[in-house]
């Protein structure tokens, strides 16, 4: 084109030149207008520390820009405080289903044999009197004595008084026998402490006869089992000779209290 001068037409491209790289710097520095367009470059120094660059080396970082702190969250923790007081307990929850049964353990080592026991206690009370002397009653009560001793296992009836004492408590079984005398009459009382317990009795006969009398007693400790005669308005007399036992009394424990 005539009359353009070469030079003005450089100056022009270089001058459109250097607005255009300012443009491009513009946006960078001014991210706000194109903020998805917006890239801080990242950098390494020495160290091997990384930062975001947001400008070239040399520049002025702009003024409008928007700084936004990095805060290490690990320096900010404190010591760890005291544990609370403990809360109330909550309710209890309800019952589970019952599990299945365990395996059996191991069968344990036999232990060592303990120290022999007691010996078995054993009760036993008996005994059988008799007596060989005839007897006419002349008080209004007499006790009936014995001068035979049968069995007496450990002494538990008392020959002088005629009674059995009782010193394992229990029930006992107890008999008694006599002869009666003809033409008298047969009246005796078998006794339990000063209870009459069962009674003897035989009418006035021609002939004499041997009458019996048993039963069954539930004693305490220290209670006494005898025979007592009874005179009422006739003669009263037990036959005996001094040859022969016609008299005799008898009684064994069958059941101790201890034994339940």
């Amino acid at each position: 084109m005539p009359g353009v001068c070469v030079v003005c037409v450089c100056h022009v491209g270089v001058l459109l030149l250097f607005w255009a790289s300012r443009a491009d710097l513009y946006r960078t520095q001014y991210p706000e207008d194109h903020s998805e367009d917006y890239r801080p470059r990242t950098f390494r120094d020495s160290r091997g520390m990384e930062c975001d660059r947001c400008c070239e080396p040399g520049e002025e970082p702009p003024q409008n820009l928007r700084v936004v702190p990095h805060i290490n969250i690990t320096i900010l923790k404190g010591e760890k405080g005291e544990s609370g007081a403990r809360g109330a307990y909550g309710r209890s929850g309800k019952a589970g289903h019952v599990g299945p049964s365990g395996p059996h353990g191991v069968k344990g080592v036999k232990g060592s044999m303990g120290a022999p026991g007691e010996p078995c206690k054993a009760h036993y009370a008996a005994f059988s009197v008799g007596r060989k002397k005839a007897l006419h009653s002349s008080d209004y009560y007499q006790t009936l004595v014995f001068d035979t001793e049968l069995v007496n296992l450990y002494k538990h009836f008392n020959m002088f008084t005629g009674k059995f004492f009782c010193y394992v408590p229990g029930v006992y079984f107890f008999s008694l026998n006599v002869h009666t005398w003809n033409q008298k009459e047969t009246y005796l009382h078998l006794m339990k402490n000063e209870q009459e317990a069962a009674i003897l009795y035989a009418q006035p006969s021609d002939r004499s006869i041997m009458q019996s009398q048993s039963l069954l007693l539930q004693l305490a400790r220290d209670d006494q089992v005898w025979v007592r005669l009874y005179k009422g308005e006739r003669e009263n007399a037990v036959f005996s000779d001094d040859f022969d036992t016609y008299i005799n009394f008898s009684g064994h424990l069958i059941k101790a209290q201890s034994e339940g």
